[in-house]
Formats: C-alpha cells, structure tokens, sequence
C-alpha cells in the first residue's frame, strides 16, 4: 500500500473521531435529522478523506436506496454511507450526499473540550536536593 495523502480542511470541521482525520465542513451539513442503526448522524454535501465500499441495495426507514458505506482513508474505520441512488422521487434530492454517523465523528468544539491527563510520573526539583 502506498502513502496516503489526505485533505486538511480549513477552519472548523468534522473529524473521524477514531485518529481524528478531517471528513466535512459545518457549511456542507445538509441535516442533522438522520438516524443509523447507531443512532443519530448527519446528512453533508461532500466529503474528503473517505473511501467508498461497494454499492448495494439497502432498505432505510425512507425506501429502497443505492448506497456505498464510506470509511476513513487514514484509519480504515467505517464512518457511515453515501446515497448514489434513490428508487423514490422524493428521496432524490439524497443522491450524491453523504451520511457520517455522528457516533464515529467529532465536531472540533468537541475536541477543545477534551481534556488530557500526564500520567506519566514525574519529580520537582525539590525531591532531587
């Protein structure tokens, strides 16, 4: 396998929320209104830094739709789908979009809230006299 390149995305952004890869831009969210049998995602316009799985016919609460599960280039993690086709006129307006389920993401907000812990052990200069 060669090496991957990916795309930095500027400003705020949607990570991979396992090795935190740039996925979407908040200007390129459609919805937030999506549910996965995980819970709930996001519906965007683009999408980098993915890779697509086969397409397959697949039965979602709103119809039959083509679909590729999308997975993070970086990590290999499956990160949600993108609609290539809808068999209802009124799900075509899904074609071409991608769902990121937002339990395998991160928004940047989230990250600055994390917090990290040093558990390394460490000594002052006090114990060293």
């Amino acid at each position: 396998m060669g090496r991957i390149f990916t795309v930095e995305l500027e400003g705020r952004s949607y990570r991979c929320r396992f090795c935190r890869t740039h996925l979407a831009l908040p200007d390129d969210l459609v919805s937030r209104s999506f549910h996965c049998r995980r819970g709930k995602a996001y519906l965007f316009n683009r999408s980098v830094n993915i890779s697509m799985g086969p397409l397959e016919e697949r039965m979602m609460l709103s119809g039959m739709h083509t679909v590729a599960d999308i997975f993070c280039c970086c990590c290999g993690q499956n990160v949600g789908w993108k609609y290539e086709s809808a068999h209802e006129k009124a799900q075509k307006y899904k074609e071409g979009k991608f769902v990121l389920e937002r339990g395998r993401i991160v928004d940047e907000i989230d990250l600055s809230t994390e917090v990290y812990i040093d558990t390394r052990g460490s000594t002052s200069d006090t114990e060293d006299s």
